[in-house]
């Protein structure tokens, strides 16, 4: 071979060099992107363990706080007040004098209480005489009836303008004040024993069937959430409200020490409707829907299976599964969102 057949020769060499290189450059990038595409369809995830659990379904309704006895100081006749002798949050006995109306327009009072005056003075003149022998005991009785009778009349006319409390207890609202007309049947001062309270709550038709008497509650207030009262049911409607169709439950809490607790007052009754033992459950936030379907993710041999199931009751963290999954299954709990049926995974803590 000749000088210029070898120099021929070693360019077509070196020229194929780059194809070589650039095809063998080529083959490894096929294979890189491919393993990046695998690795971009594996989604990481997080996944716990299907576990037997205790479930407590517990339901939380809006009330209001009424005194254990509670009355009102009410209006019998159209008349003027002339004071009203307590304040709200007073402490009165039953029987004490509240309210007084004006005695000058019930013109009955004044005839009523000259009439028993003059009847007490009779009284008394005939049982000085009768201790002296001078009257017998016939014309003492019957002093004694016309007496009675009086009595009864002013006592009448009395509690029309002069109203009392009718049990002891706090007065917790006042309707009115000084010159005011008080209106027959109008309510002017509300009374209340609050050493106890009573829950006044509805619930529907749906969560009934899951109370009884003396079942036990919990009240607190959103204004002072972490007082929570424990007490129980005492009453359970027997018919549902025509209008709501829900049925009023009155409860029984004990106040607290400070009597923070106020008739009146909104309230909040937490209540334990079932406590379900040992039953099969996952994380409520494993639980997705996908079309009309509610299920969760099963984590096996590295891919993903959407699985249905039929829910139980649930508490603020789990969820029991009639059926549908097994125990110790693995649950997707973090990225079910980004998952399909069969999709390749990785599950990280």
């Amino acid at each position: 071979m000749n000088s210029i057949t070898k120099t021929i020769s070693s360019l077509v060499a070196i020229s194929l060099i780059p194809i070589i290189i650039v095809g063998c450059q080529g083959k490894t990038e096929e294979k890189v992107e491919s393993k990046n595409i695998l690795e971009l369809d594996t989604v990481a995830v997080n996944a716990v363990k299907v576990e037997y659990r205790d479930i407590t379904l517990s339901k939380t309704y809006t009330g209001s706080l009424e005194g254990e006895e509670q009355a009102y100081v009410v209006a019998k006749i159209s008349e003027r007040i002339i004071d009203i002798k307590v304040r709200v949050g007073d402490y009165v006995e039953k029987g004490r004098l509240v309210v007084e109306l004006d005695k000058v327009g019930a013109a009955s009072y004044y005839q009523a209480e000259a009439g028993y005056l003059n009847s007490k003075k009779d009284l008394e003149r005939m049982q000085a005489l009768y201790s002296e022998g001078a009257i017998s005991q016939q014309m003492v009785d019957g002093t004694q009836t016309a007496f009675n009778i009086a009595k009864a009349n002013y006592d009448a006319s009395k509690s029309l303008v002069e109203l009392t409390a009718p049990i002891s207890g706090v007065v917790t609202e006042i309707n009115g004040e000084a010159g005011d007309l008080a209106m027959p049947g109008g309510r002017i001062i509300s009374i209340a024993k609050i050493n106890r309270l009573k829950a006044v709550f509805n619930v529907g038709e749906q969560d009934i069937m899951s109370l009884i008497v003396n079942q036990p509650i919990e009240v607190f207030s959103e204004l002072k959430p972490d007082l929570v009262m424990k007490g129980k049911v005492i009453r359970i409607s027997k018919s549902a409200d025509v209008e709501s169709r829900t049925f009023e439950i009155n409860g029984l809490i004990t106040n607290s020490s400070d009597k923070w607790f106020k008739p009146g007052m909104f309230c909040r009754v937490r209540i334990i409707l079932k406590n379900q033992k040992g039953s099969l459950a996952v994380p409520s936030n494993s639980i997705i829907t996908t079309g009309n379907d509610r299920g969760v993710y099963i984590a096996d041999n590295s891919k993903a299976y959407f699985r249905k199931v039929t829910l139980g009751i649930k508490d603020d963290t789990y969820t029991e599964i009639l059926s549908g999954v097994n125990e110790n299954e693995k649950v997707v709990t973090v990225g079910m969102n980004n998952l399909k049926d069969g999709i390749p995974i990785n599950i990280v803590k």
